[in-house]
């Protein structure tokens, strides 16, 4: 093997563009999430998990869930104006169903049995693919899972992020 062959420290073959940062997270966090149940288990329970804990935290203080949402915007906005589109049209409408819980008067009810029995179903689905769950490693990883099932969602419609 020459050194014209030999791939970078990075991973990426010399003379190729350096993977993206959203890639790389993706692939990390694909690692740990190729049982095909415990794929599917995640791409319900991951929207489920990030309702709920927005909903707790708008039940602490509305304005908190709004600095919650913004902040997680700027953290994808970093990483690919795709997703970040996508993201702000899902917050758009997990906050709109908030507030349709909160004024019903079942919000912090309701998002705590969802994001119990969610979490519940995180862990069998980790169970049965061997491996702990990513943000374990690193809390990042948290907004890293939403995008993981859009990631997925793109790659069937064939649309690129």
């Amino acid at each position: 093997m020459t050194t014209a062959d030999t791939p970078s420290s990075s991973g990426t073959p010399p003379g190729a563009p350096p993977q993206r940062r959203v890639d790389q997270l993706l692939a990390h966090y694909g690692e740990s999430h190729t049982h095909p149940t415990n794929e599917v288990i995640h791409f319900v329970a991951i929207p489920l998990i990030m309702l709920s804990l927005v909903g707790l935290i708008y039940a602490l203080h509305p304005l908190a869930a709004y600095a919650f949402v913004a902040a997680s915007m700027v953290y994808y906005a970093r990483l690919s104006a795709v997703f970040l589109v996508t993201m702000v049209a899902g917050s758009f409408g997990m906050l709109a169903l908030i507030h349709a819980m909160d004024a019903r008067g079942i919000l912090v009810h309701a998002c705590l049995a969802i994001f119990v029995v969610a979490w519940i179903f995180q862990f069998i689905g980790h169970k049965l693919e061997g491996k702990k769950p990513s943000f374990f490693e690193d809390v990042q990883y948290l907004w890293v899972g939403p995008l993981f099932v859009l990631s997925k969602l793109f790659g069937k419609l064939g649309v690129r992020w």
